[in-house]
């Protein structure tokens, strides 16, 4: 891990095994680092185990050979210092969105005065000012989306962990919260990791693109993308843009295609 980098993957293999079942083999040793404040989005055809790299970097599965480490120590179960933003919202229905942004403080051993003060600076980052006695059922699935980043963010981690945090989401409010997260991430500058389908979205959020092969997922190459911050929408009709997209799903067009046909058969 340099010196500069807050997340370090190293050689992390990981086996499902099974009673009479054979082993699968999600991942197979994996490498990578994320430096401080870096947006690196990882994409690969479906069943390349993405998001299974992402539960073992939250300490929710253990890595069954390698080691995943943030700021040098290693990552043996969940902790403060990451939070992981799932695709569906995971709001607490009978909480208010202030108190479902201060509750991860309040089970940290905030006090709930002082856990309100903190929720509020992240319900304002997030657009939401207005809305901090509403009720999840009362709001759009962008903005429950906003609430659940922003209850990430409000324990100030180190890391955030985003599993396709807008796949439940129809085209247009994907656009728009695409902008949303970078302007909240713009306020916060946490180490940011996310896992997408949609290679537009990788390229158009991060700093650096790592592509994974199909199963069992390893790294198939880094791809940096030069585009300048802050992003914008018009930045996706530039030639540079379509170039990193298409260099993307060049390298992952036969795996995704395969996956696709074999799900249909």
């Amino acid at each position: 891990m340099t010196a500069a980098s807050v997340l370090s993957v190293e050689s992390v293999t990981k086996v499902f095994s099974g009673a009479g079942k054979p082993d699968l083999v999600a991942l197979e040793d994996v490498s990578f680092s994320v430096g401080d404040g870096e947006f690196v989005a990882i994409v690969g055809a479906s069943g390349s185990g993405k998001s299974t790299l992402l539960r073992i970097i939250d300490g929710l599965l253990p890595a069954t050979s390698g080691a995943v480490r943030v700021g040098g120590e290693a990552v043996t179960h969940p902790g403060f210092d990451r939070a992981m933003v799932f695709q569906q919202d995971c709001l607490l229905p009978w909480k208010t969105v202030l108190d479902n942004v201060a509750y991860g403080l309040v089970i940290g051993g905030a006090k709930i005065a002082d856990a309100h003060e903190t929720a509020r600076r992240f319900v304002q980052m997030a657009g939401l000012t207005g809305f901090e006695h509403h009720y999840p059922h009362q709001l759009s699935g962008g903005m429950r989306q906003r609430v659940n980043v922003a209850r990430a963010l409000a324990v100030n981690p180190r890391i955030l962990l985003l599993d396709e945090p807008f796949a439940a989401l129809d085209a247009q409010t994907r656009e728009i919260m695409q902008g949303e997260l970078l302007n909240i991430w713009s306020e916060s500058r946490t180490t940011v990791v996310l896992i997408t389908h949609q290679i537009e979205e990788a390229v158009f959020l991060s700093d650096r693109v790592v592509v994974f092969s199909a199963r069992p997922g390893s790294v198939r190459e880094e791809i940096p993308v030069p585009l300048p911050r802050p992003r914008t929408m018009e930045m996706k009709r530039s030639e540079v843009f379509v170039s990193l997209v298409d260099r993307v799903w060049r390298l992952i067009e036969h795996e995704v295609r395969k996956a696709v046909e074999e799900g249909m058969a």
